[in-house]
């Protein structure tokens, strides 16, 4: 499996990867608490400085972030019809300013290291007797992991139809793409029983 994080060894990637996702948090908060055009431009002007820190070629960092900037520009031209430019405007400004800085997040964090903070934070739930830490953190990173797996199967899928010169229907695509992420879960899942990851004490 391909995921988004690559390695470098920029400053960004020195960050501690508390420090980068607590920042995260922090900064979609603060975007959320105001409605200041001024504010929202510095923040995704500084969010696309963090970004090009990564050092990745610009076409790199378009490929990662096509689909949500794709599903943004939908997002934005709706806003635009239906509610006041100014409205419409800080919706756009929010959702690009914290696409970018998830983005250099997502570079420069790896699964393990996401996992091992994800179980972190789960710690106190587990001392309540709620759950396992360390099943929610492999659970969130095999989500973050598979997310960018089922995309590259669906464009395989969609490559392939193309190549034969089938219509490319989503009623004929979601059947192998399912068929394949849940052969690819049942392998996991074998491998995660066989080397005893779940049911620790």
């Amino acid at each position: 499996m391909r995921s988004l994080h690559v390695d470098g060894t920029g400053w960004l990637y020195r960050v501690s990867p508390r420090l980068k996702l607590l920042t995260l948090m922090g900064f979609s908060i603060a975007l959320f608490l105001t409605r200041d055009l001024a504010a929202l431009v510095a923040a995704t002007v500084l969010a696309a400085g963090v970004l090009s820190a990564t050092r990745l070629p610009l076409r790199d960092i378009a490929l990662r972030l096509r689909p949500v900037m794709l599903t943004i520009s939908l997002v934005a031209a709706f806003s635009y019809l239906l509610l006041p430019v100014n409205d419409a405007s800080v919706n756009l400004l929010r959702l690009t300013a914290l696409a970018l800085l998830a983005t250099a997040v997502t570079i420069t964090v790896s699964i393990s290291q996401f996992m091992d903070e994800i179980t972190l934070a789960a710690g106190p739930l587990e001392r309540l007797g709620l759950l396992k830490a360390a099943d929610i953190g492999l659970a969130v990173g095999l989500v973050v992991r598979f997310v960018p797996e089922i995309v590259n199967r669906y464009h395989a899928v969609r490559d392939a139809h193309r190549a034969r010169g089938l219509p490319v229907r989503m009623a004929t695509i979601v059947v192998p793409l399912v068929i394949m992420t849940l052969k690819d879960a049942d392998a996991i899942a074998d491998a995660i029983d066989a080397r005893g990851f779940r049911g620790q004490s």
